[in-house]
């Protein structure tokens, strides 16, 4: 490590430091901001969005190569805003202090009660694949709390994270929110930061050394990962409408979606029923691919990752199905990777063994639900689980059955976007929620407040014991039966 190296480290460090101290102050300042600030807030990060919407879409555009404009504003913008106005409407009921039962008979006429409180200065770490949603989301529940937020964005977002540090302070005091650029080596400086809570949306691997960082500080932290994420179409389920919606997810952002379907299981004698519906709906859906509604993979990296995934299916003995019926290729300038469909997959292969992010979809079938249920719980929890299936105890077998972060019913990611229900992963694919009333729990400190009452029967068990103290203590013990 050179020198040079050293002074850009400690100069980068002495920044996210001195803008950690001022958030603090400014937080100390004022520690439990009003509702009327509160609801303030998220309408100034509304406009925000609203007023600067068409640069936003052009910055993520420019960051993947070619990002559809009607995804970023479908997926990113209304979901934020949306999610926004829920807040809105919601946080003065979650501010309010919850009455707590109390023992009367230890404690008569005491009260309980638990209020929520701003933690203080959040830190959220942003991925590239959904920036603004994925910022925005965090920063509803952080504000509606009432806490001040640094957030750190994605190396693969620079253009949007310029242009965000460069319309923030119009809309917000740095004190508030400060958007910090990453150009490769900012992500452990960050989260080795003092911060009151952590949220991270991102990889397995960067989510443990996350977690080990912030350790060092006893920093709680929300993780947001990913993992491989099963659907499974059952025998009753017409195969023609799971196909329009698998397919459909499966190409949306061109599978760089952390929720979207890693795999599928489907009924033995669906199979080739399936593909002939897929290849004709990837028609359909892109009868241009090079036009910009197909996004591009993020950069050459995971473009050449998404390659080496399928060409060691390939090897391995998967029948592929290009459903871009070859128009696309390796040398593609724009990074559009070819949705393929795998089949006769194994273990053994890449595709089955890590997340894939991006438009390969492997195919298992099966005959049973428990040779599914099986083969899930053999592995890592799953961020979710996409059950397509009109008979009802099926469902709830799938749900009871089989752990997952969340599930969405007959259709994939839609969870996700509901602003009622937490979102979260379980085991390696997360830990915490966020979203709504949840989301504005994770980011408050649910204080509980005990107040006594004009009598204190514990003063009779104070020393030297004795006969009150033993009767009192036996009385007590006799109704607790």
């Amino acid at each position: 490590m050179t020198i040079q190296t050293l002074t850009r480290q400690d100069a980068d460090r002495a920044l996210l430091q001195n803008q950690l101290d001022r958030q603090r102050r400014a937080h100390l300042a004022n520690p439990v901001p009003s509702y009327q600030q509160r609801v303030q807030d998220l309408k100034t990060l509304a406009r925000m969005l609203r007023e600067q919407q068409e640069a936003i879409v052009e910055a993520i555009c420019s960051d993947y190569g070619n990002r559809s404009r009607e995804e970023t504003l479908l997926l990113e913008i209304y979901p934020a805003l949306a999610g926004i106005k829920d807040a809105i409407r919601n946080v003065k009921k979650w501010m309010k202090p919850h009455r707590r039962h109390i023992d009367l008979k230890a404690y008569p006429l005491s009260k309980n009660r638990v209020i929520p409180q701003p933690l203080g200065v959040i830190g959220v770490i942003v991925p590239w694949n959904f920036p603004i949603n994925l910022s925005i989301s965090p920063l509803t529940n952080i504000f509606a709390a009432g806490n001040h937020a640094m957030v750190k964005m994605s190396t693969n977002s620079c253009r949007l994270a310029e242009l965000l540090k460069q319309i923030s302070p119009n809309y917000f005091p740095e004190e508030k929110l400060s958007f910090i650029a990453d150009y490769g080596d900012i992500g452990p400086l960050f989260s080795s930061l003092k911060l009151d809570h952590l949220i991270f949306t991102g990889s397995s691997t960067t989510g443990r050394a996350v977690m080990r960082s912030a350790a060092e500080n006893l920093t709680p932290v929300t993780l947001e990962l990913g993992g491989k994420s099963p659907a499974i179409v059952a025998p009753d389920f017409p195969i023609e409408k799971a196909a329009e919606r698998l397919i459909h997810w499966k190409m949306v952002n061109a599978g760089q979606i952390c929720v979207n379907v890693d795999y599928l299981f489907l009924p033995e004698d669906q199979l080739e029923n399936f593909i002939e519906h897929a290849s004709r709906l990837a028609k359909k859906y892109f009868p241009n691919w090079q036009s910009s509604d197909y996004t591009s993979i993020i950069d050459r990296a995971s473009y050449l990752r998404l390659w080496d995934t399928l060409e060691d299916a390939i090897n391995k003995g998967a029948k592929v199905y290009d459903l871009s019926g070859g128009e696309l290729k390796r040398e593609d300038n724009l990074r559009k990777f070819p949705p393929h469909l795998l089949v006769n997959v194994s273990n053994d292969m890449l595709a089955m063994q890590r997340e894939i992010f991006g438009p390969l979809l492997p195919i298992k079938t099966y005959s049973k639900p428990e040779e599914v249920i099986d083969y899930i719980n053999a592995h890592p929890r799953p961020l979710a689980i996409y059950p397509y299936t009109h008979d009802k105890d099926l469902q709830n077998r799938y749900i009871e059955q089989v752990m997952s972060g969340g599930v969405s019913i007959n259709n994939c990611v839609l969870h996700v976007g509901q602003h009622d229900i937490p979102f979260g992963g379980v085991g390696e694919s997360g830990m915490g929620h966020y979203h709504g009333y949840e989301g504005f729990i994770t980011f408050s400190k649910l204080r509980p407040i005990y107040q006594q009452g004009p009598i204190d029967l514990l003063k009779l068990m104070r020393p030297p014991y004795g006969k009150v103290s033993s009767k009192l203590l036996n009385y007590m013990l006799k109704m607790t039966r």
